[in-house]
């Protein structure tokens, strides 16, 4: 699935706010190596090289384009591209940090421990992933997808993975000496027309819209765009509230 840098920074600061409030819940420690899975265009990378300046730190990302723009950000990270699902690294880290990529990532009963094994004892495994799936946003987008219009078109596209809190204690709990597991809803005030489809056209949407061309993806945007904006109408501010929920993880490694 390519990935375009530019649409996923339109809502920069909504984006970052919650790996800002993910490293908040660190506890303090003075790591010598950290990584940020999934590091996107180096937003949330920034947070972790302003708290830890001293760290050895490392950005990883499976689209080049997206290693690109963080490269371009300045932040003082090396860069990885290679996929999470089978990235194997050189040596342990003290913190591995991960801002909305898990989502994507299928079989985490199996990839969670995995993760684990490559922090070091004492060490912390963080992380933050969208639970808005039955949100209208989500619920109107697969409304939309089972169209007869392009549903067989769309059959094969994946969802993402619908993380709890409960699922993840009972997948972590083996491994970890403490964990912080907690939700919380954004009430996003979002500007400008059609703002909850520029937001997701960033995210959930891309594999569906690239799963369709031409006129198709036309009247297939057209159709969830109207959707959108009666579930959620922009206000004479010109305002647009779209409620967000988010859930998150502080894992200590045994």
């Amino acid at each position: 699935m390519a990935w375009n840098p530019q649409t996923y920074l339109a809502f920069a600061d909504q984006r970052t706010r919650p790996a800002a409030d993910l490293l908040a819940r660190v506890p303090g420690l003075r790591p010598a190596r950290v990584i940020d899975l999934g590091c996107g265009p180096g937003n949330s990378t920034a947070l972790l090289a302003a708290r830890w300046p001293r760290a050895a730190l490392e950005g990883l990302d499976s689209s080049a384009a997206m290693l690109e723009q963080a490269g371009a950000s300045g932040v003082p990270a090396k860069s990885i591209e290679a996929p999470i699902a089978s990235w194997v690294p050189e040596a342990p880290y003290d913190v591995i940090f991960s801002n909305a990529t898990f989502q994507w990532l299928p079989d985490q009963a199996a990839l969670f421990p995995r993760l684990m094994s490559f922090v070091k004892p004492g060490g912390i495994f963080a992380f933050q992933v969208p639970v808005n799936f039955n949100a209208a946003n989500h619920v109107l987008m697969l409304e939309t997808a089972r169209d007869p219009r392009w549903r067989e078109a769309l059959a094969q596209v994946r969802e993402v993975e619908r993380g709890s809190a409960q699922a993840y204690y009972e997948i972590l709990m083996p491994h970890a000496a403490a964990l912080d597991i907690w939700t919380t809803e954004y009430l996003q005030l979002l500007e400008g027309e059609d703002a909850v489809y520029r937001w997701v056209s960033g995210t959930a949407l891309r594999p569906f819209v690239q799963a369709l061309a031409g006129e198709e993806r036309d009247a297939f945007v057209a159709a969830y765009k109207a959707k959108l904006n009666l579930a959620y109408p922009r206000r004479t501010n010109g305002t647009t509230l779209f409620p967000f929920q988010r859930l998150f993880v502080v894992a200590t490694k045994a």
